[in-house]
């Protein structure tokens, strides 16, 4: 199955990091498992997650969890989301929590699970309410949460998919977009089930693709501050078809090209100088969840939506404002345990803690936890 580009990149991704570090504990959260034509594409997923584990990279990983939400033909509970665990040899004393037996069990051998997770007693899977989904249209969105102890110390890990912005012109209508508040009330949900009264309260990293975009009216308005609107609309409907914003001079150049599904400005570089440092202040999705969700310094670029072609890794495409979408979020009590890390041991590098959004985030901290008092 490797033989797909795709795959073949993602691999080789992956356990280039996995010798580069040699973490003791890798969490890796995916979302749209199986792709966007998933039913075609499902049975490489499985394929994919046997080629690493019989790699020689992942040799030393004696202890596997593997949760796969694979099964699409069952639309009320589906959400393509893969949450997996690998520790190493070298961990001793990792626990995993039973949410049915509302007990920790200790983690022995590997084990994936693909069919039906509703049935798994080892984590919490919820697809959002139907009322969520804009337009009430089921769509792969929901979250996955699995409870570790390492040491006495408890923390959740709780993969996320929230909804994206399914039109740039909708989202420019208005600020804050319909999209963010949305997304505001899916994200409310997750957090209110995960501290809730049911299970003791304890640390929780919540990591995926919020789908968090940058105000798209505030950042066209900066972006085009000084040029003039032309606005397109479909003959049939008058629906605004398209926004083009040209310069006042200079031969009324277009400056930004806006459609449901493009968004097309004349300088990408502008996203990536000073790692885009210019547009954090349009990013106030997680504003209202400031006293819930923390998040360490972001130093980077925005990281959607990078080119598909592995030719033009650098690029974005033109088909939405670049975004911080994928994210590490993390309880007060979760930051704490990172700040403590970054403190005590030196020997973790903080720019590969600070500066990722990747799937590997945590396991710089989870390998050191054992050291922690909690």
């Amino acid at each position: 199955c490797l033989e797909n580009s795709v795959l073949l990149r993602k691999a080789v991704s992956f356990l280039f990091t996995v010798q580069s570090h040699r973490p003791h504990f890798i969490a890796v959260h995916c979302q749209e498992v199986g792709g966007k034509n998933y039913e075609a594409s499902m049975s490489h997923v499985d394929c994919f997650v046997k080629e690493l584990l019989s790699s020689d990279a992942m040799k030393e990983y004696n202890r596997v969890r593997v949760y796969l939400d694979e099964n699409y033909k069952s639309q009320e509970h589906f959400t393509a989301l893969g949450s997996c665990y690998f520790l190493h040899e070298s961990l001793k004393n990792i626990q995993q929590f039973d949410f049915k037996a509302k007990k920790f069990k200790k983690v022995v051998g590997k084990e994936i699970y693909s069919d039906t997770l509703e049935s798994t007693p080892m984590l919490e899977k919820e697809k959002f309410p139907q009322d969520y989904f804009p337009e009430c249209k089921w769509s792969r969105k929901g979250f996955i949460r699995t409870r570790w102890a390492l040491a006495d110390c408890a923390f959740d890990l709780v993969n996320i998919h929230l909804f994206h912005d399914a039109s740039n012109i909708l989202a420019w209508e208005k600020s804050p977009s319909v999209y963010s508040g949305t997304r505001q009330k899916a994200l409310g949900f997750v957090l209110d089930r995960i501290t809730d009264q049911r299970f003791e309260k304890v640390p929780y990293f919540v990591f995926g693709d919020f789908n968090f975009r940058l105000d798209t009216r505030q950042v066209v308005e900066s972006l085009c501050s000084t040029a003039t609107m032309q606005t397109v609309r479909l003959g049939d409907t008058n629906e605004v078809d398209k926004l083009i914003f040209r310069e006042s001079e200079n031969d009324r150049k277009v400056v930004l090209q806006l459609e449901k599904k493009l968004f097309n400005y004349i300088n990408q570089d502008v996203f990536r100088e000073n790692n885009g440092t210019l547009f954090l202040q349009f990013d106030s999705e997680l504003s209202c969840f400031k006293e819930r969700l923390h998040e360490l310094e972001i130093s980077f670029p925005p990281s959607y939506p990078y080119s598909e072609d592995s030719s033009q890794g650098k690029q974005y495409m033109n088909t939405r404002c670049p975004a911080w979408c994928d994210r590490v979020l993390m309880s007060a009590t979760a930051k704490d345990l990172v700040l403590k890390v970054i403190d005590h041991h030196p020997v973790v590098d903080p720019r590969f803690i600070l500066g990722s959004r990747l799937l590997f985030f945590p396991c710089c901290l989870l390998d050191y936890l054992e050291y922690l008092p909690c």
